[in-house]
């Protein structure tokens, strides 16, 4: 069986094992797993009644154990599709952002399922791009620059991520009327019980993984748990929210009382194609647009970052068999549309699993058979919290930002689209905005230098598009007028 193994997915090609691999696909399925929990506070609600309920139009909403039950089924058959086709260690699940965006700009303008159409065929244009074969050339034509640029962007961005979802970073309550937005845990101080967690998880994962110890992200967050449901039984934090600001953020952790249950997929299927005659063609365009442009993008980021991470690009920064991996990544847009579970792209965390070895789609499998699993032991995987994991996603965004030593920063024209990627990610909390503030300035940076004409034309398209994506919310005010 092994020997099977070994030669699908082309383990030692690529100078790892099989205990690797599947170490590094427990670790990606530990970091990212939060997005169960996680998308149904985004996109569901418990009653219509509650002044928080996303409701669509017409007032339904989408319950929180249907869309923990989706997001787990798309994310698992997606996962394992990708690593069987496209053999490469990036995961798949529902995509922060682009749920956020179907949650609070699409939805309250038509009903949930036409709102989930809009996704399917957002998911539809991104396969059709990327058989054509206009994805793959758009991802040759970046520069190696701007490429080695995006994915220390994203270790910025990741490691924000574990920051702000440890409580280690936090808005500030009258971030409207000061000059600073954000600030260290609560007024100044990590006083809390799970931000100490996280912090001494961060030193004990540190400490591992400088000292090169095998498996040691994955012990770290065993051990952080550990330390995370012992404080929990002595301290009793309880769960965080308004009336008690340091407890933890998503999940609790302590043993649960029920260890199985059968998720409700009554969400499947659940689409329409009405908001074409519900809206005027122009507003649903736009919405297309967004998502298109937002998806695109955001996986060609994540993409490229995995992959120098890994070690999987040539010189010029190339991702060899990259159309396969853009097709199923469209397929996975379609298929989350489909389940409702929102959108579906590569995750960013997988990042976490890469420094733990996984180089082959192998360590996918695993992460997604992990994922369909979680549908039946949702209470069993909420055991780890998020701030146990967060320390992964930190140290992972350490090792993605060593690549900034790489990017010749003498020159100016390079330095400013460069900087300006790795910033914006972060600070916007979204990949595809860094990206295109970066082709935008490389663009205009090049041009008004003499330098137009050495810039592939894919990049002036590309640049142009993401003027439009910018500009699409101005454009729709304009249009409502």
């Amino acid at each position: 069986m092994s020997a099977v193994i070994e030669r699908y997915f082309r383990v030692s090609e690529r100078g790892s094992t099989i205990p690797r691999e599947l170490r590094g696909g427990v670790v990606t399925f530990m970091a990212m797993s939060y997005i169960i929990v996680l998308n149904p506070l985004i996109l569901g609600s418990v009653i219509a009644d509650d002044p928080s309920a996303k409701t669509d139009v017409l007032g339904g909403i989408l319950s929180l154990p249907q869309v923990a039950a989706v997001t787990a089924l798309v994310a698992g058959v997606m996962t394992i599709l990708f690593g069987l086709i496209a053999n490469y260690p990036f995961a798949i699940a529902t995509g922060l952002g682009l749920n956020t965006l179907v949650a609070v700009s699409i939805a309250p303008l038509m009903t949930w399922p036409e709102a989930m159409g809009l996704v399917v065929i957002n998911g539809f244009i991104i396969v059709i791009l990327a058989l054509t074969g206009f994805r793959t050339a758009v991802f040759n034509a970046v520069p190696t620059e701007l490429k080695t640029a995006i994915a220390v962007g994203i270790g910025a961005f990741i490691a924000m991520i574990g920051l702000v979802d440890s409580g280690f970073v936090r808005r500030l309550p009258d971030a409207a009327n000061t000059t600073v937005p954000v600030g260290l845990g609560i007024e100044g101080s990590i006083a809390s019980w799970p931000t100490f967690v996280f912090v001494l998880g961060l030193i004990i994962m540190g400490v591992l993984v400088a000292r090169g110890v095998r498996a040691g992200i994955l012990i770290g967050v065993v051990i952080n748990t550990i330390i995370a449901i012992v404080v929990e039984a002595i301290v009793n934090v309880g769960p965080g929210g308004p009336d008690n600001p340091g407890g933890w953020s998503l999940s609790v952790p302590e043993i649960p009382s029920q260890i199985v249950g059968w998720p409700d997929l009554s969400l499947v299927g659940q689409v329409s194609f009405g908001a074409f005659t519900r809206l005027d063609i122009i507003t649903v365009s736009l919405l297309i647009f967004t998502l298109v442009l937002a998806n695109f993008f955001d996986a060609m980021g994540t993409l490229t970052g995995l992959g120098r991470q890994a070690g999987l690009t040539d010189s010029e920064g190339k991702l060899p068999n990259v159309g396969k991996a853009l097709v199923v990544e469209g397929v996975g847009a379609a298929a989350g549309g489909a389940a409702s579970s929102s959108s579906n792209t590569i995750f960013v965390e997988s990042a976490a699993g890469i420094a733990e070895g996984a180089r082959t789609g192998l360590a996918n499998v695993l992460t997604g058979v992990l994922f369909l699993l979680a549908m039946f032991f949702t209470p069993l995987y909420a055991i780890v919290p998020v701030e146990a994991a967060a320390p992964a996603l930190v140290v992972v965004g350490a090792l993605l930002f060593r690549q900034i030593t790489t990017i010749g920063l003498d020159d100016l024209r390079l330095a400013i689209p460069a900087f300006l990627t790795v910033v914006v990610m972060p600070f916007t909390y979204s990949i595809a905005n860094g990206i295109g503030v970066g082709f935008i300035s490389y663009v205009a940076l090049a041009a008004a230098t003499g330098r137009a004409k050495q810039v592939h034309p894919l990049m002036w398209v590309v640049a142009v598009l993401f003027v439009g994506f910018f500009g699409v919310g101005p454009l729709q005010e304009a249009l409502a007028q």
